[in-house]
């Protein structure tokens, strides 16, 4: 996997700058970022051309640049009236809403899906919440039986998780209930996959915490891969997406262990 790979988007052989913006923004939407290196697998140019394009539209407001690539302007808080493809992330989050009960030790990520799904939570669950992300943490804090709890250390500026040696320590320590994140890429050969070492390790603890992991993801995700894998789908218990549960785009995700809501 040493490339973002995206099977219903393929580029033209040679793109106008006009439409090579177009879809580093559609990319960095889906994916909520992307690397420099992946764009150049992408759309075949230079990084040069890549870095003065993405370095144009963070100057438009369109991206925020982050170091060695671009991230959604959706993902930074307020900005949620700008959040990509919401209407389908309601949908996940509605039908999220039914793993949740009373008196759970929930470990949660970050994200426009976790956000939009956090902003559903209703306010009589009485639940404990540990997230490594502070927006996540923010929204929480408007769920008055929410017990919130925050694992600190260095925030990562390409996914705006704590991911020092302390989240791993706390992480190492705890069996949540339940494990809620999203990812930036799902295919069922190559599972989970992301970009950045980092993230990726943070995940992994985060899954190998809690008895259940649920995967909340926009279909657009689906059959798209990344660098580095974090887990197999056999590793996971729920994929949600706003697709209803019998969709012929999902008949590959049907892993032994893996429930489609």
């Amino acid at each position: 996997m040493d490339s973002m790979n995206t099977q219903d988007q393929i580029p033209p052989v040679s793109l106008t700058k006009k439409s090579r913006k177009q879809l580093i923004i559609q990319q960095v939407n889906i994916h909520t970022r992307i690397t420099y290196s992946e764009l150049v697998s992408l759309i075949n140019v230079s990084e040069d051309t890549i870095r003065r394009d993405v370095n144009e539209l963070a100057e438009d407001g369109e991206v925020v640049k982050i170091k060695g690539g671009a991230m959604s302007i959706a993902y930074h808080y307020g900005h949620e009236s700008e959040t990509y493809a919401q209407t389908n992330k309601l949908v996940i989050a509605e039908k999220a809403l039914q793993l949740l009960r009373d008196d759970m030790i929930v470990l949660i990520g970050g994200g426009t899906t976790i956000r939009e799904f956090i902003k559903k939570i209703p306010p009589t669950l009485r639940a404990t919440f540990i997230t490594v992300n502070v927006l996540s943490a923010v929204e929480l804090l408007d769920k008055p039986m929410i017990k919130t709890i925050v694992i600190g250390g260095q925030i990562s500026a390409y996914s705006q998780m704590t991911v020092s040696g302390e989240v791993f320590e706390y992480l190492s320590n705890i069996k949540a209930d339940l494990c809620i994140i999203g990812t930036n890429a799902i295919d069922p050969v190559n599972g989970l996959t992301d970009a950045d070492w980092e993230t990726i390790q943070v995940k992994k603890a985060m899954i190998k915490a809690a008895d259940k992991v649920a995967i909340l993801a926009i279909s657009e995700k689906l059959n798209s891969s990344m660098k580095m894998k974090i887990a197999d789908l056999q590793d996971i218990h729920y994929l949600i997406t706003e697709l209803p549960a019998g969709s012929e785009a999902l008949q590959g995700y049907k892993a032994k262990n893996l429930e489609i809501l």
